[in-house]
């Protein structure tokens, strides 16, 4: 198992590069020699060994963001930064995700990271897993995708996402007029019921945080109390 992951990995590398690719794995099998000795696996045999690896193998591209940038908040200007910067909308976002994964998204979070501007995107998926997709904020690329293997199963969370009326990008369009979206995320227990939560940015750098209904898509504040909530609970206020 251990050599078809290492193969996997450079198979990821070749199929990106558009040809062959020097593999460092050994073990017994057709190909195994060649690569074992530093030679070149041809990149339809790199291609076959990529698609047989089982579901939630990290696929990794590049890994790099077409936009550099460092996540410094030094001044309070790193939102309004990212927001100007990024290429990619957030319905486009979760559009990307989506091909990437079928299924559901449920959150989308505009990050400067280190491989620079970013979108994390989270998608429930056709399968029944949940899936952590980072996608390039230049160009909507696939940077890395994996199962979390980690995540705690919420039966309530997945029914409010399955149910939901109003997806992930319909609840950015709705908000997208207080400004840029740089977050959406599904609240699957927000005083009793499911809601959209949506933080968007306009050009002063001003930051708003909006409700948005899963099932008749309508907008509303988040009321200032429980932006006061949210603030405590990140530890911002003393």
């Amino acid at each position: 198992m251990k050599r078809h992951l290492i193969i996997a990995t450079a198979a990821a590398a070749a199929l990106v590069a558009g040809g062959t690719v020097t593999a460092v794995a050994v073990g017994n099998g057709a190909g195994s020699a060649n690569a074992a000795s530093g030679g070149q696996l041809p990149a339809r045999t790199v291609a076959q060994h990529a698609g047989s690896q089982a579901s939630g193998t990290a696929q990794v591209q590049d890994g790099r963001s077409s936009i550099p940038m460092q996540e410094d908040d030094a001044n309070g200007q790193e939102g309004i930064r990212e927001a100007k910067a990024a290429k990619v909308s957030a319905p486009d976002a979760a559009a990307a995700a989506l091909k990437a994964v079928p299924g559901t998204v449920t959150g989308l979070d505009l990050d400067a990271d280190r491989p620079g501007l970013v979108w994390d995107t989270d998608v429930l998926g056709k399968d029944g897993k949940w899936h952590e997709i980072t996608l390039d904020a230049g160009n909507a690329r696939v940077l890395n995708q994996h199962i979390d293997q980690d995540d705690d199963d919420d039966a309530q969370e997945r029914a409010a996402a399955k149910n939901a009326g109003t997806d992930a990008a319909g609840a950015a369009r709705s908000a997208a007029s207080h400004g840029k979206v740089t977050s959406v995320e599904l609240d699957d227990d927000h005083r009793g019921k499911a809601v959209w939560e949506v933080e968007t940015i306009t050009k002063d750098g001003k930051e708003h945080k909006l409700l948005v209904d899963p099932q008749s898509g309508k907008l509303s504040a988040v009321p200032a109390h429980d932006t006061d909530d949210d603030d405590n609970d990140d530890g911002a206020d003393d």
